[in-house]
């Protein structure tokens, strides 16, 4: 691929059941399920280890019906500020390689190393030093997939598990990409699998030697999309760190890791992005925002988006969750289940506006409190102090509070 561009995905194995037998060495002997909040209700298998899978628990299932299939099976609560601070030092070494990265969730980055392979070697060497080095410093594993596109680099990342290196090239793709299912392809969802059952393509080479006109007709836009991707024609860049352009706005997204259908969960993700959100908001010095805009893309992979002003200038995130989740509402999403949302702030204004009602006085005492948890944050982490609007559920605890993405005009995000 010395001729070509050079993606890596790399994806960490197992993340939040390799982190807690990371911290307890012991949950290695044993079936391991990392769930919600058992207590309200949220019991739902997060991650699970090797022998958890083996037994049939899967991910997105209820903590009662994976003890149905596995008696055995030790449940643990989920540690999200853990999480990101390994997460974050994952980061820390693909930096030593590459400034092109871009996340997608908390335990997969896509990395251009095209540039990089006149210090470090093909693509191939440089994903098996990113593996040996996350290994022996940090003690979890990931697998890492190389290509000349995103797609295919994701393709990769997942054909071999746990702690590997796959190459999907140019000259090997039709023997290894083309022999796997239609749905293992990035975007093609359960929806989309089944319509191209109907249409007897069952796996990416069907999909990538399919006409593509009657995919267009039996997909729309999507039948175009997938058609290219299958054919490996991605030209889609990976996001580059450290842009310094005027910033216009501050938000922050996530693919959920299952569909979401009620509105209780959807406040609670929109809560969760809303706190990474107003933190990075103090952190840049930017003021109190105006305005909210949501994203919202659904399991067919339909896109909506609204934006709504504040009743008033602020950088509190309760406020902007409750904005955000009042134009989800709004929203005609025609009731389908959730695949991700994100939430992001613009129009910022320095000073906050007056009313009749004291604004100002309350705005300095959630600055006051705002600028506190911050402090504490900072010097103990993530999981010292917790908003008292999320301590109801455990799932409510802050993620990511330096995390959000600072979005661009041009679209990037760093």
């Amino acid at each position: 691929m010395s001729g070509a561009r050079c993606i890596l995905h790399s994806d960490l194995n197992n993340f939040y059941a390799s982190v807690e037998m990371l911290k307890q060495p012991s949950l290695k002997e044993v079936p391991l399920a990392v769930t919600g909040s058992i207590k309200d209700r949220h019991g739902v298998v997060l991650a699970k280890n090797m022998r958890a899978k083996m037994a049939g628990v899967t991910t997105g299932e209820a903590l009662w019906q994976a003890r149905k299939k596995c008696p055995g099976l030790v449940d643990v609560p989920a540690d999200f500020p853990t999480y990101v601070r390994l997460s974050r030092a994952v980061r820390g070494i693909y930096e030593r390689f590459t400034d092109r990265i871009e996340a997608f969730g908390i335990d997969e980055c896509w990395l251009d190393v095209t540039g990089s392979r006149f210090l470090f070697g093909e693509g191939p060497q440089i994903a098996e030093a990113i593996r040996t080095a996350v290994k022996e410093e940090l003690g979890v594993t990931v697998s890492v997939g190389v290509s000349w596109n995103k797609i295919f680099a994701k393709l990769a990342s997942d054909m071999k598990k746990p702690d590997a290196v796959t190459v999907v090239s140019k000259d090997n793709y039709r023997d290894t990409a083309w022999k796997l299912p239609a749905s293992d392809l990035l975007y093609v969802g359960r929806a989309t699998a089944r319509k191209l059952a109907f249409l007897g393509i069952v796996s990416i080479g069907d999909l990538a030697n399919a006409d593509e006109g009657m995919l267009i007709r039996e997909l729309g836009k999507w039948g175009k999309v997938l058609y290219e991707y299958a054919n490996g024609r991605d030209s889609s860049p990976v996001r580059e760190n450290g842009l310094e352009r005027t910033v216009k706005s501050v938000g922050n997204s996530l693919t959920c890791y299952r569909d979401l259908v009620e509105e209780d969960e959807i406040y609670m993700l929109f809560l969760l992005l809303s706190d990474s959100v107003a933190a990075r908001l103090l952190e840049s010095g930017l003021g109190r925002a105006n305005t909210v805009k949501i994203s919202v893309t659904d399991c067919d992979l339909a896109r909506f988006g609204k934006q709504g002003q504040l009743p008033g200038t602020t950088r509190n995130a309760k406020e902007i969750a409750d904005c955000a989740m009042q134009l989800f509402r709004e929203l005609q999403t025609h009731g389908k289940p959730i695949r991700a949302l994100g939430v992001a702030v613009s129009e910022f204004a320095e000073a906050e506006q007056l009313d009749l009602f004291g604004r100002s006085v309350r705005e300095e005492k959630l600055d006051r409190a705002d600028e506190a948890i911050a402090g504490i944050r900072a010097k103990y982490g993530n999981g010292a102090i917790k908003r008292a609007t999320v301590l109801k559920d455990d799932r409510l605890s802050d993620l990511d509070v330096k995390g959000g993405h600072i979005i661009h005009p041009e679209g990037h995000r760093d």
